[in-house]
């Protein structure tokens, strides 16, 4: 059986992955690392919100940043947060 704290950190990865705008933006990065505004830009958000996801992201180590210059780069922390979209995307969709 896995014990309590890890449990509580499996909540708290669902709960980061519960919010449409942090999933679109999980699926912008699935193509490759961006920049705050070219992920803003796609997902349909201002710089500001999205800033505000990818920290939150980043703070559950979904994602990571890259600074280069004054732009930073995000990009997915690991192929495991890919296949957990996948996993539950195909899950609605066949659902």
């Amino acid at each position: 059986m896995i014990d309590f704290a890890k449990m509580s950190e499996l909540a708290a990865l669902f709960g980061a992955l519960s919010d449409p705008s942090r999933l679109r933006i999980i699926a912008a990065l699935i193509a490759g690392e961006l920049h705050v505004g070219a992920i803003a830009e796609q997902v349909s958000l201002s710089e500001s919100a999205t800033s505000h996801h990818l920290r939150h992201l980043r703070q559950m180590r979904i994602v990571q940043a890259r600074k280069a210059g004054r732009q930073v780069f995000y990009s997915l922390l690991d192929t495991h947060v890919e296949q957990l979209y996948q996993v539950g995307l195909e899950h609605v969709i066949h659902g």
